[in-house]
């Protein structure tokens, strides 16, 4: 198991949150000192699909949910301290079961 980051430092904070699902699913964007790109998030509980441009590795920092990536026949459950990547240009279905799942995404190019 990798260790998921507990703090970003030396980062630029986008204020203005992304917000999907009615206000379900919410992001911040960060920027990094070195030009990668990060969101993070918070899930609440429902069923939600989304499509990628570019992969993206999705790091679960409390919670847990349940994803199917596209193409997947089965899903599989990320705790707290787990994660998944997403291929670019596909997609996955994430589930959260109860109370909320935060996350952190990395775009990877």
């Amino acid at each position: 198991m990798t260790s998921i980051p507990t703090q970003l430092n030396g980062v630029t904070a986008l204020t203005k949150a992304n917000v999907y699902f009615d206000g379900n699913v919410i992001s911040h964007t960060v920027l990094m000192a070195d030009g990668a790109k990060k969101t993070l998030g918070l899930i609440r509980p429902g069923s939600y699909h989304f499509n990628t441009g570019a992969t993206e590795l999705m790091e679960i920092v409390d919670g847990d949910c349940s994803v199917t990536l596209d193409g997947a026949k089965e899903s599989r459950l990320y705790a707290a301290g787990t994660q998944f990547r997403v291929p670019g240009n596909s997609g996955f279905q994430i589930e959260v079961g109860k109370g909320l799942c935060q996350y952190i995404c990395s775009f990877i190019v």
